[in-house]
């Protein structure tokens, strides 16, 4: 009904406006539609550009997995995406402030989607879930987003952002109401389990493999539930459950059961035979700020002297640009006098790294989110946080941090593979204004985390919408949507 409502919608608006309707291409960044390959690929693999997705990230890999629904009625893996930049070590997130990305599962509703943020484009992870909250961990404004550049966030390059934001949009428009995002500290294979073997976060980890077992067995999306502080998959019950209290009684399908266990036992086995073979253990914490995908490590390498003398750079073909303020993995995190580790790699300039193709810029449209009603208590906090905060500085992604000391500029990525560009421009803000310089923002982002009074998105996308000009389409029929 939500598909067929959104589509009488905007037939309507689009008759009454006069408009050719074969002619219209969405506009702004948000609205930015599908690569022709990209929907190749979804019917090559037997998908609707509207079927649901489900993201998966694993931080070791340094990649994120773009699952969707095929006809059948099961996931399958539709692209991966090489992770530009996280920060933090393996592990979750405990308390704001630690650079530790997310580890758990979420649940993406439209309401975290931001097109108006200062990293591109972002997608609100929704942390602290009902597992976090449960277990006292705090934190705010943890996102998947653009400019390679991470403070607690997933950071992809802005052209990947903005194609994983577009198979987002395009699944709420088919009728999905939200996806799940599962993030790992690495594939849960028996392998990588024997070499974090001595890993003090080894029990939550197990927890979150029983998760992807569920996915792994079904290619169905698991039913996520939290009591007694932990993640229960697949649950059936007519009871209730309640985080922090007593897991009522419920049941698994028992084929599933059965099934997970069968691979359960497997993976165990595999492990052992490996511990006994003696597979080395890896460092509980490598003293390095996160990761980054080989690829992106490979463009980042200065230029070497071959053995004819001659002075070379390595070539790379990328999957976006990288802006000149993106480092890598290997630098040291910078600490405030309080001790809060702060971010200091925003930037405004970007360096291609290879010839592409700009994304679609512009501001976003607010077609997305007033589609939708906004009746969903679970998302009033983080979005209705959100949205305000965007309102007021033009918010990025950015978890909040304090001013970081004064720290060298990074090195240009060599020449031979660099082309500089344009500054890119923010979005506007409501009047037409720029938003306030980055140390303003970081200050106004150090209070995010404060309780929210009340939540006042009528949609699930108010308050992210830009202002626009009386005489747009979207300034007519913003009143009839």
């Amino acid at each position: 009904m939500r598909s067929l409502l959104a589509s009488a919608v905007i037939a309507a608006a689009l008759a009454l406006a006069g408009c050719d309707t074969d002619g219209v291409v969405p506009a702004g960044r948000s609205l930015a539609p599908l690569s022709a390959k990209m929907l190749a690929d979804i019917e090559q693999k037997n998908m609707t550009k509207e079927s649901a997705i489900l993201v998966r990230l694993f931080k070791e890999e340094s990649e994120l997995e773009v699952w969707k629904e095929d006809k059948d009625g099961r996931f399958a893996l539709l692209k991966t995406y090489p992770i530009c930049r996280w920060s933090g070590e393996l592990g979750p997130k405990v308390k704001m402030g630690d650079r530790q990305a997310p580890e758990g599962f979420y649940t993406i509703t439209p309401g975290l989607m931001n097109p108006n943020s200062n990293y591109y484009l972002a997608i609100n992870t929704g942390f602290p879930n009902a597992y976090d909250k449960a277990n006292e961990r705090t934190g705010n404004f943890l996102m998947i987003h653009g400019d390679c550049s991470s403070a607690g966030c997933y950071a992809m390059t802005d052209e990947q952002i903005q194609e994983i934001y577009a198979l987002a949009r395009e699944s709420f428009f088919g009728g999905q109401r939200a996806f799940q995002i599962q993030a790992y500290p690495f594939k849960m294979t028996p392998l990588n389990m024997a070499k974090h073997r001595n890993s003090p976060h080894m029990a939550f980890w197990r927890m979150l493999k029983q998760g992807y077992d569920h996915f792994e067995v079904t290619r169905l999306e698991p039913k996520v539930d939290v009591c007694e502080k932990r993640y229960v998959f697949d649950a059936e019950t007519t009871a209730k459950f309640t985080p922090a209290g007593k897991c009522p009684v419920f049941k698994v399908n028992e084929e599933l059961v059965a099934a997970v266990k069968e691979k359960q036992q497997r993976d165990d086995q595999q492990m052992a035979e490996l511990v006994s073979r003696g597979t080395p253990t890896v460092p509980i914490r490598t003293g390095t700020d996160g990761g980054m995908n080989p690829i992106f490590q490979a463009a980042l390498k200065p230029p070497y002297t071959d053995a004819a003398g001659i002075i070379r750079s390595p070539m790379v073909s990328l999957p976006g640009t990288i802006p000149p303020h993106a480092r890598p993995p290997g630098e040291p995190i910078a600490e405030s006098p309080t001790g809060a580790v702060a971010d200091t790699s925003r930037g405004s300039s970007r360096v291609a790294l290879a010839p592409q193709t700009p994304p679609a810029s512009g501001a976003a449209g607010s077609l997305f989110g007033n589609l939708f009603s906004g009746n969903d208590k679970s998302q009033s906090n983080s979005g209705g946080i959100m949205d305000r905060m965007s309102r007021a500085v033009g918010l990025g992604s950015a978890e909040p941090a304090t001013p970081a000391p004064k720290t060298k500029s990074p090195a240009k990525p060599p020449q031979a593979v660099a082309a500089v560009r344009k500054p890119q421009s923010e979005p506007q803000q409501a009047g037409g204004t720029r938003p306030p310089a980055k140390t303003q923002e970081a200050k106004v982002e150090a209070k995010a985390d404060a309780p929210a009074k009340s939540a006042d998105n009528g949609s699930l996308l108010s308050g992210a919408q830009p202002t626009v000009p009386a005489g747009t389409f979207d300034g007519r029929w913003g009143t009839f949507r």
